[in-house]
């Protein structure tokens, strides 16, 4: 019966576990804390963002099964939000995308 419940409780932790893809994290303008595999051009471009418009933060990338969810924290401002989802590298694969069986 314990065995029963552990392994439920390691199930749930599993699936609810937060795995984002990448992390960003800002302060005044400098990032100061990156985690995953950040592409080298988004990350340039998200410094220079920082750097005219300073801000403290942390941006958090997730990848679904058709998109990319961004996760911003509530310090970032509307204006910057939207600067940094128009510079990052939307890849779409184009393997299986429009075709029929």
């Amino acid at each position: 019966m314990e065995y029963v419940l552990l392994l439920a409780i390691v199930v749930v932790f599993l699936v609810f576990k937060d795995r984002p893809i990448m992390v960003l994290e800002f302060k005044d303008g400098e990032l100061i804390k990156s985690k995953g595999q950040v592409p080298t051009g988004f990350q340039k471009s998200c410094q220079e963002i920082a750097h005219k418009e300073p801000f403290s933060g942390r941006i958090k990338v997730y990848k679904t099964r058709f998109a990319t969810k961004f996760d911003f924290s509530k310090t970032i401002p509307n204006k910057v939000k939207q600067r940094i989802k128009n510079v990052f590298p939307h890849n779409t694969p184009t393997s299986k995308r429009g075709k029929r069986a």
